[in-house]
């Protein structure tokens, strides 16, 4: 049995499963930390591959970018594949101007503009927040680690390019630490479906600042939280 996005059988896919968008960084992580790797899906070029980080099965999927690609992936490893703890790693744009690029950020909620989520809930406004365990896991591994981290809130749009000016200014003065696109879907389906779920993310650019880095390093370089994310497993 195999889902309609999803090439696997069931029992190919582990319980812990890490989330990039990008299906090339799922490759990245596959290739450089895990070991016995098997690539079990390749529909869509939406690479997805389980293997062993220090004994542990562990799977790496790619997302694609945005909520509803997301969301499709995330729905099918739940309900399909019974996957049990779901950590984005990904980049997120911050709007603090004092976090630097390559800095971490362990979300714990996530504000958004999704559609989906104003039709789930009727118009009213649920607050998406990250499985408190895996969030205090992520924290503890970061110290181990000796990697800073930011902890706080993140903001998921649906919309990359906007000309609305100052668009990020009301959520800066609220707190938010930076700008992604899948979080705010993740916390909600993993809420509804009764699993964990965590985002960690890197800062590829600063929205305040300008400042940004090439996608070669967003693929490649960003090591620190992938190291913080093999160890929830």
């Amino acid at each position: 049995m195999s889902s309609i996005h999803i090439e696997a059988k069931v029992g190919d896919i582990a319980e812990t499963v890490l989330l990039p968008g990008d299906p090339l960084r799922a490759k990245y992580v596959a290739e450089t930390y895990l070991k016995d790797v098997v690539c079990y899906n390749k529909v869509r070029n939406m690479f997805g591959f389980t293997g062993y980080y220090n004994g542990k099965k562990v799977s790496v999927q790619g997302t694609g970018m945005g909520m509803g690609s997301a969301s499709i992936y995330i729905h099918e490893l739940i309900n399909t594949y019974n996957a049990k703890n779901l950590i984005r790693i990904g980049t997120c744009g911050s709007i603090q101007e004092n976090i630097n690029l390559g800095q971490v950020v362990l979300a714990m909620s996530a504000s958004g503009d999704s559609d989906a989520n104003s039709l789930y809930f009727e118009g009213m406004h649920y607050a998406a927040t990250a499985d408190f365990d895996l969030l205090l896991k992520a924290y503890e591994a970061a110290q181990k680690l000796n990697i800073k981290t930011y902890k706080g809130s993140v903001f998921s749009t649906n919309t990359f390019y906007d000309d609305i000016p100052n668009r990020w200014g009301k959520w800066q003065k609220h707190g938010i630490l930076g700008v992604e696109m899948e979080s705010q879907m993740l916390f909600t389906l993993a809420k509804r479906f009764d699993v964990k779920a965590l985002s960690i993310l890197t800062v590829s650019d600063n929205i305040v600042t300008g400042e940004s880095t090439s996608s070669k390093e967003r693929e490649q370089s960003f090591n620190d939280m992938m190291k913080i994310a093999l160890e929830l497993a």
